[in-house]
């Protein structure tokens, strides 16, 4: 190292490293320069999200106190008359090939800490204080499991990723998939393969404690498998950081994080049901797990595997143009033919006017299952009891203080509650806004219709799944381990239930509303009404018994509807492209999305049209880049912060990167006002 001159501040001693080896390779470094650039943020952003602060602090491990004799333990012995347990400390530590911590030294000796301190006040012993690790927490024996029987699909999907195994290339192969296929059976034993070359396998899924089944099958197969989660403590998350960095670990399963994993030999990337929008980043870093793994795949040099049955638009409009590969399983395990689905169009039900959630159809249907001992399913994506508390005399809804939304009425908390903020306060006996009486719960949420569920089939047991029920860690096997036992007939919940179950015994899939998403402000609404619908769908029919869905809708000529109820993935993604061409929307433009808040409105309004100004001017009358807004936000206050955005739209990602980055230091800056870009946006709330 060249010596600074001497004017210079002196450069300090390195006392010792704390890292043996870096916690990041330089790849993993070109990686996170990639995110920086990708979607606009700060290097050191995606250093700090990429590291996991129990790795960062090594979590886990302890200061320890080693002992080994003194270097001039043989002149200071003759100042003193040792008693026996203080010399058989010393010849412990003759025999010893190291320094031995106090445990061992004490079991070596046959001693307790007395005669080791005595030694130590003498001067007789060294003390090196040293960091040690945990010892491995397990998972408990999983029963080993064998690879089962390919169908002629799956035998071709498998060979085309090993295929690209052998030759060590990479590519992204898209997976398309019905329910029921057989896709988690390519991904295993794909890995396989790649642990044959001893090399590593990274498999990310929506969420882990959705997604138990999966979790299990993957123990089942292979000798050292790591789940990532967010339940993790930062001393296991640490230990694993080491296993894993070791090459000790066969597979890594996690959420979108554990794309970080640090595989020293990764030899295939898995990213299961890629369609899940908890695949993006909500804060900063605001990536996108499956471009990351895109990219940390090219880097490898590995394949990337993308399955799902009902792909993003944007993945298979990639496949369609030829730029990653298509391989489909068209058919159930066993040729089993997907579940039946009725349509009910719940404006000709008088139950439904009258505020209940069970048209007479989905009763009938429900009784039929129980009666030939079935199971049921029902689908619901609005949590509490009901989703308005709205006043019959000024036909307002009861707002959050803080939030621009309205609260929603929780039985279990006997309270109104904003799923945002998380406030809640007792139920108001007056309208806050006029001061009359008469309030009325309105719409229906998960524990409405867990209580209706209740009244109508008293014989049932029922078991309700969502963020509210499932709070404890271990709540979700706990639940869907009840109701693969058969204690449990129906199960009820939100989009949580809609993921990866597989119950061979569920004869009957009722969507109570599949609405509440499609006319939500944003241009993926009819997508993930599709998605939603298509997935829990699939729940049923996946043995000898068969099964039927039955979907409630107030819209059932919307495409969206009626194309997830004849399960045409084909024809929906047709007319949705031919919708998005049209409108220059994803995946035929590149979006950004730039959000202002602030806790004066007017102060946030004048910065927004400042940067809106700044990069209209920037960009030029000619540009192909379109700047929309600025606007009150869909959702234009949260936590009493008033929220601006406008978007930025253009032919590809670069030129919105060239035109941000070419006016990054001029744009107004307000005090109190804080902004963000968020690169491909999936909510535009």
């Amino acid at each position: 190292i060249e010596r600074p001159p001497e004017s210079r501040q002196k450069l300090k001693t390195i006392e010792s490293v704390l890292d043996p080896a870096p916690l990041v390779d330089t790849t993993m470094l070109d990686l996170t320069h990639w995110i920086a650039e990708r979607y606009l943020c700060g290097w050191g952003q995606v250093l700090e999200g990429v590291v996991p602060a129990g790795v960062k602090k090594r979590a886990g491990t302890r200061e320890v106190k080693f002992f080994s004799l003194a270097q001039d333990h043989a002149q200071r012995r003759e100042e003193f008359t040792l008693p026996q347990k203080q010399q058989a400390v010393l010849d412990a530590l003759q025999d010893a090939t190291e320094p031995l911590r106090l445990e061992q030294l004490t079991r070596a000796a046959s001693c307790s800490v007395s005669p080791i301190s005595s030694l130590e006040a003498k001067g007789l012993l060294e003390v090196v204080l040293r960091r040690i690790d945990p010892v491995e927490a397990t998972s408990g024996p999983v029963e080993r499991e064998d690879d089962l029987e390919l169908n002629p699909d799956q035998q071709q999907a498998l060979a085309t990723i090993v295929e690209l195994l052998r030759a060590r290339q990479h590519h992204t192969i898209l997976l398309h998939g019905v329910t029921g296929s057989g896709k988690t059976e390519v991904y295993i034993q794909a890995i396989r393969e790649v642990v044959g070359y001893g090399r590593q396998a990274i498999v990310l899924v929506p969420e882990i404690s959705l997604t138990p089944q999966t979790i299990r099958r993957f123990r089942s197969r292979f000798d050292s498998v790591a789940v990532l989660h967010s339940h993790l403590g930062d001393a296991e998350r640490h230990w694993y950081w080491q296993q894993i960095s070791r090459g000790e670990v066969q597979v890594i399963v996690g959420a979108r994080s554990a794309i970080f994993a640090p595989t020293p030999q990764l030899g295939l990337v898995v990213i299961d049901e890629e369609h899940e929008t908890t695949f993006k980043q909500e804060s900063v870093p605001r990536y996108h797990a499956r471009e990351v793994a895109r990219k940390r795949a090219d880097l490898a040099g590995v394949p990337l595997v993308l399955g799902s049955a009902t792909p993003t638009l944007e993945s298979w409009q990639r496949a369609d143009n030829g730029d990653d590969r298509l391989v489909s399983l068209p058919s159930r395990i066993g040729n089993r033919p997907m579940p039946p689905v009725s349509l009910v169009d719940s404006r000709n039900d008088r139950r439904f006017r009258s505020g209940q959630a069970i048209g007479r159809a989905l009763e009938i249907a429900t009784r039929q299952a129980l009666d030939d001992r079935g199971q049921v399913i029902l689908f619901l994506n609005l949590r509490g009891h009901s989703p308005a508390v709205w006043c019959r005399a000024c036909g307002q809804g009861v707002r959050c203080r803080a939030c621009d939304i309205t609260l929603t009425w929780h039985r279990d908390r006997q309270a109104v509650v904003c799923h945002i903020c998380d406030f809640q306060a007792e139920a108001p006996r007056t309208c806050p806004g006029c001061g009359r009486a008469g309030l009325r719960l309105v719409g229906v949420g998960t524990q409405r219709l867990e209580q209706e569920v209740r009244e109508r089939f008293p014989e049932a047991g029922v078991l309700r799944m969502d963020s509210d029920s499932m709070s404890r860690h271990g709540s979700h096997d706990t639940a869907l381990e009840k109701f693969r036992s058969g204690k449990a007939n129906i199960l009820l919940g939100t989009q949580m239930i809609a993921k990866g179950l597989d119950f061979p015994n569920v004869t009957l899939v009722g969507v109570v509303d599949a609405d509440t998403m499609l006319h939500q402000p944003d241009l993926r609404a009819s997508e993930r009404t599709f998605q939603l619908i298509a997935q829990v769908a699939g729940r049923t029919g996946r043995s000898e018994r068969g099964g039927r869905v039955l979907v409630q809708s107030a819209c059932p000529d919307d495409p969206a509807i009626r194309f997830a109820c004849h399960h045409d993935y084909a024809a929906f993604v047709e007319h949705e492209l031919a919708h998005r061409r049209a409108t220059n929307t994803p995946p035929f433009t590149a979006l950004a999305r730039v959000i202002l808040r602030g806790p004066d409105e007017a102060v946030v309004a004048e910065t927004a049209r400042g940067m809106t100004d700044v990069l209209r001017a920037a960009a030029g009358e000619s540009s192909e880049i379109r700047i929309l807004g600025p606007a009150p936000a869909p959702i234009a206050r949260v936590k009493n912060f008033y929220r601006f955005h406008l978007q930025l739209a253009a032919p590809g990602s670069q030129d919105i990167r060239e035109l941000w980055l070419s006016v990054e230091k001029q744009l107004p800056r307000q005090a109190g006002v804080e902004s963000v870009i968020d690169v491909d946006p999936l909510s535009l709330r």
